[in-house]
C-alpha cells in the first residue's frame, strides 16, 4: 500500500496543485492508516472493506483522537480510495459511506485591540532584526496572512503604489492591501535594516533569517513568544492568534464577511462567520444593553 500512497501524493502535488502542507498531512494520514491495516494483515488497498476502515476509525477515537482529527482522517481515507477507484485499482470504494463526526467548531481566541497594539511596540527600532520583526508583525496584523505565506513573500511581492502584496499558493493568488502602519514599518525595514541581514548573499525573500536566509515557521514561532512575554501577555498566543485577531477587529468594525473570507483565501464562508460569533460574544459580554 505504501506505492499507492506515493502515487496518491504525487497526483496531489502534479494535477491538484495542493499545497506542501496539504500533501504532508494526507500522507500522515494515510501512513497511519496503513499501519493499522497491515497489522490486520491486509497489505494492499484492493483487500480492504468497509468493516477495516469502520475499526480503524473507533480505534482512533478510542486512542482518544478529537473529532477534527478523526474527521480529517476520514476525509484523507475517502480523497484516497476514490482516487484510487477512478484509476481502477480498486473496484468498490469502501470509504465511500463513512460518516464523519460533527466537529463543532471552536469560536477562536482573539488579542484585544489593546493587547495587539502593545505586541506590536514591542520590537525595538534600533536594529536590523527589530526593524524586520516590527515590519513582520504589522503586515501579519495588516493583511491577516498565514505565517507560511509571510516568511514565503518576496520583495517584488509587495505594490508600493497602491500598497498591497501579492500573496501566492499553488492554486490562486490573492491581493491583499495594507494600511500606513504597515507601510511605515515596512519602509523604515527596507530601507535600514533589509540589506544588513541579507549582506551578500543573493535573496529575494523579503523577510530573510538573521544569517540572510529564508526564515521559518519555527524562527517566527521563537520570536513571537519573545515579544508576547515582553508585552506582558499572558493568554496563549500562536501565530494564528495574530490572523484571528485580524479578521474579528475586522468584522466588529463592520467589514462585510464576503471580503474577509476573500483576503482570509477561506474557500467556505462558514469558516469566516466564526469571527461574527466571536464579535457577537464580545458585544453581548461588554454592550450595557447586551
Amino acid at each position: 500500500m505504501e506505492q499507492e500512497i506515493k502515487g496518491f501524493v504525487s497526483y496531489l502535488h502534479d494535477v491538484k496543485k495542493t499545497s506542501k502542507n496539504t500533501e504532508l498531512s494526507y500522507q500522515r494520514d494515510l501512513v497511519k492508516m496503513m499501519r493499522f491495516l497491515q497489522e490486520q494483515k491486509i497489505e494492499k488497498a484492493v483487500y480492504v472493506t468497509e468493516t477495516n476502515l469502520n475499526s480503524y476509525i473507533l480505534d482512533l477515537e478510542k486512542n482518544g483522537m478529537s473529532a477534527a482529527t478523526v474527521s480529517r482522517n476520514i476525509a484523507s481515507m475517502k480523497a484516497f480510495y476514490l482516487y484510487m477507484l477512478k484509476n481502477g485499482e480498486i473496484a468498490k470504494d469502501p470509504a465511500e459511506n463513512l460518516k464523519a463526526p460533527k466537529v463543532k467548531k471552536k469560536v477562536p481566541d482573539i488579542l484585544s485591540v489593546a493587547d495587539m497594539a502593545k505586541l506590536l511596540e514591542q520590537p525595538g527600532n534600533r536594529t536590523p532584526k527589530g526593524l524586520r520583526d516590527r515590519a513582520m508583525l504589522e503586515l501579519l496584523y495588516a493583511t491577516g496572512i498565514r505565517v507560511t505565506e509571510l516568511i514565503s513573500l518576496k520583495v517584488e511581492d509587495i505594490n508600493w503604489k497602491l500598497d498591497y502584496i501579492v500573496c501566492r499558493d499553488r492554486n490562486r493568488e490573492r491581493i491583499i492591501p495594507f494600511g500606513s502602519k504597515a507601510r511605515d514599518a515596512l519602509e523604515k525595514y527596507m530601507k535600514y535594516a533589509r540589506q544588513e541581514l541579507v549582506g551578500d548573499k543573493e535573496c529575494n525573500m523579503l523577510f530573510p533569517n538573521c544569517s540572510g536566509e529564508s526564515m521559518s515557521r519555527q524562527g517566527f514561532w521563537k520570536l513571537l513568544k519573545q515579544y508576547v512575554r515582553q508585552a506582558g501577555i499572558e493568554m496563549e498566543i500562536t501565530p494564528h492568534t495574530l490572523r484571528h485577531s485580524f479578521a474579528a477587529h475586522l468584522v466588529d468594525n463592520g467589514a462585510d464577511l464576503h471580503t474577509v473570507q476573500e483576503m482570509l483565501g477561506h474557500s467556505d464562508i462558514s469558516t469566516t462567520m466564526m469571527y461574527t460569533a466571536r464579535a457577537r460574544e464580545v458585544y453581548v459580554k461588554t454592550h450595557p444593553r447586551g
